[in-house]
C-alpha cells in the first residue's frame, strides 16, 4: 500500500477561485462501548483527536445548482463518486438547507485508507460541509452544521471542528476536551490493508459494559482507557493483533491501540525520532502495510 507523510494532503495549492479543506484523520484514543440503545445504536464514550494528515477536498462554485465530484489520490480507485458517496450526501444535505441554486465542482484526493477506522468518510463529509459553507457564503452556526452532520453519520459532527472532543451517545453529545501535552505529539498510523465492516465489528461486541472513560489527562487515557472493539475486530481480521504487537514492540511508544472499528492502529511516541525509526522498521518488515507518520493537530 502507498506511503503517505504528514504533508501529503496539502501539497497542491488552490487555483484562483478554488477553496481547499483538509479532512483530518480522526483517531479514537479510547472507545468504550457502554450499551446498545433502544434505537439500535450503541452508546459510546470516546476521546476523539485529529491528526495533521488527511484527505484533500477542493471545490469551485457553479451557479446552476449542479454538484459534481471527481476522486483521485492513492485510495481514490476504491471509492465511487456517485450519490452514495458521503461527500455527495453532505453536499446535497447542505444544499437542501441553504438553497438549491447553489452548486459546486468538487475534487477529493483520497489519501487515507477506506473503511479503516480513522473517520475517512466522516471527515470527508465534514470537510464538505465546511468547504461549501465558505464557498456558498452560508452563514451557519457550528450547531447547525453539526446537526446536519449528525444526519450523515455518528462520527461526522465531531469532525466538523476537528478538535479534541469527548464524544458520547451515538455521536450527538460533544464536549471539547483539551488534554495537556497532547497537541503536536508524534503519532504513527498503520493499516494492514484490510477493510473492516463497522456493522460487523459492532455486531461482535460482547455486550459487557466494562466501565466509563476517564479522560481529563493523557495518563488516564493510557492506563484506564481501552477500545472495546479491538476483540471483535481481531476476530474478523487477526492481522490487527499483529499490527498492535508490532507497534508495541517499537521503542519510545507511549500508547498503542486500534482506532474506531479498525483496522487502522496507532501509536503515540515520545519523540519524532522514535516515530520515524518505528515507521522505517515497519515498512521494512511489512511491505504490504500502509504506514503514515504525522502528529496530533495543534488546537
Amino acid at each position: 500500500m502507498p506511503h503517505v507523510d504528514a504533508e501529503g494532503a496539502a501539497t497542491c495549492p488552490a487555483d484562483a477561485g478554488e477553496l481547499v479543506e483538509t479532512a483530518f484523520a480522526k483517531i479514537n484514543l479510547a472507545l468504550h462501548v457502554r450499551h446498545k440503545r433502544a434505537d439500535g445504536y450503541h452508546a459510546l464514550e470516546s476521546l476523539f483527536v485529529f491528526t495533521e494528515l488527511g484527505d484533500r477536498l477542493s471545490g469551485r462554485a457553479r451557479p446552476d445548482g449542479a454538484i459534481s465530484l471527481d476522486i483521485d489520490g492513492p485510495f481514490g480507485s476504491e471509492l465511487d463518486a456517485g450519490p452514495g458517496n458521503l461527500v455527495m450526501k453532505a453536499a446535497r444535505a447542505l444544499q437542501s438547507h441553504w438553497g438549491e441554486g447553489h452548486g459546486a465542482d468538487l475534487r477529493l484526493s483520497k489519501m487515507l485508507p477506506v473503511a479503516s477506522g480513522i473517520g475517512g468518510g466522516s471527515a470527508d463529509a465534514a470537510a464538505t460541509l465546511r468547504l461549501l459553507a465558505r464557498l456558498w457564503h452560508a452563514r451557519l452556526s457550528d450547531e447547525t452544521l453539526e446537526r446536519i452532520a449528525l444526519s450523515l453519520g455518528s462520527d461526522v459532527p465531531a469532525c466538523v471542528s476537528s478538535v479534541s472532543r469527548m464524544v458520547r451517545g451515538r455521536g450527538e453529545v460533544l464536549e471539547q476536551r483539551t488534554i495537556a501535552g497532547l497537541s503536536g505529539t508524534p503519532i504513527l498510523l498503520v493499516n494492514p490493508g484490510v477493510a473492516l465492516s463497522t456493522a460487523r465489528v459492532f455486531g461482535g461486541w460482547g455486550g459487557v459494559d466494562r466501565g466509563p472513560l476517564a479522560a481529563s489527562e493523557l495518563e488516564q487515557v493510557i492506563t484506564g482507557g481501552r477500545n472495546d472493539l479491538e476483540a471483535p475486530a481481531m476476530a474478523a481480521a487477526p492481522v490487527v493483533a499483529d499490527v498492535l504487537a508490532a507497534l508495541q514492540a517499537c521503542e519510545g511508544v507511549r500508547l498503542a491501540r486500534m482506532s474506531g472499528s479498525g483496522a487502522t492502529c496507532f501509536a503515540l511516541f515520545e519523540t519524532d525520532r522514535h516515530s520515524a525509526l518505528a515507521a522505517d522498521r515497519l515498512r521494512a518488515g511489512h511491505g504490504g502495510w500502509w504506514v503514515a507518520e504525522t502528529r496530533i493537530r495543534t488546537e
